[in-house]
């Protein structure tokens, strides 16, 4: 028997339903991801801003902590 006259099985058809059907919800969502990726740069660049300024401060706390220890 070719594979071109085989008769697929229930499983086999199942599997590939359920390929198409998330390779169809993948395509679908790109569109939604490229949009989120886009709004969200602003944010990101507020939370670096944020994050560069906790550093800071956690930086200038270690450096007044090892100064008062330098001092005992």
């Amino acid at each position: 028997m070719s594979k071109a006259t085989e008769m697929i099985s229930r499983r086999g058809a199942f599997s590939l339903l359920g390929l198409a059907a998330a390779l169809g919800g993948l395509v679908a969502m790109t569109p939604a991801l490229v949009t989120e990726a886009e709004a969200q740069t602003a944010g990101q660049e507020r939370r670096e801003a944020r994050r560069g300024g906790r550093e800071a401060r956690r930086e200038g706390r270690r450096n007044a902590r090892e100064i008062r220890r330098e001092a005992r």
